[in-house]
């Protein structure tokens, strides 16, 4: 039998689930009690508990690994404009990781979680015009949303939008602004930027 529980208790739950597994120093996490906290919050509709329900299917933390599982709450969280939960369905279904492979449908999630200013999901909106995944092939649109990701510092959208500059797609090809791109990816971390910078001709 379900208890469905008040907004308040669902929000107690869903911290102190949240402080056990985050905020704790403790190596060790109670993570079967976790996940009963969060279990009851995100049946009573807690958008945040149902995503990280999810992340617990998804890595098998108090629970037995179920990606179908995973997939299931982080829909439900998807659907009250979970980000995050957004930005997972469609990763799954770009990749066809427990669903089958659908560009068209990881595109609209994706598209969604941009929206709400989600920045890998900006970034995977831009790579899905460049590679006319899911919607018509659109250089200057992916661009448009690359920037939009490398503006809050998105290594890996720093590094593509050096790709469109060094080659000449989407933008006028420039050998400074590729630059510009690969070093600011670089600095982020982005392992294969160095080898773009040392291919780049002055």
């Amino acid at each position: 039998m379900i208890t469905f529980l008040s907004k308040k208790e669902q929000q107690r739950r869903f911290l102190l689930g949240y402080h056990l597994a985050y905020e704790t120093s403790s190596r060790k996490k109670d993570w079967n009690n976790i996940f009963a906290l969060w279990q009851s919050a995100a049946t009573s509709g807690h958008k945040r508990a149902q995503f990280y329900l999810g992340t617990c299917y998804d890595h098998g933390l108090g629970c037995k690994r179920s990606l179908g599982t995973a997939i299931e709450w982080y829909l439900k969280a998807a659907r009250q404009g979970h980000a995050v939960a957004q930005f997972n369905i469609g990763f799954c279904y770009r990749n066809g990781d427990g669903v089958e492979q659908n560009y068209r449908k990881a595109l609209k999630w994706f598209a969604r979680a941009a929206s709400h200013g989600d920045i890998p999901s900006q970034r995977e909106v831009g790579y899905s015009y460049f590679y006319g995944q899911g919607i018509q092939q659109d250089w200057k649109k992916a661009v448009y949303w690359y920037k939009k990701a490398a503006g809050k510092n998105d290594p890996l959208a720093l590094y593509n939008l050096g790709l469109c500059y060094k080659t000449g797609e989407g933008v006028q090809k420039s050998v400074r602004w590729a630059r510009y791109y690969f070093q600011r990816a670089g600095a982020l971390g982005h392992k294969k930027a160095a080898g773009q910078l040392k291919k780049l001709k002055v």
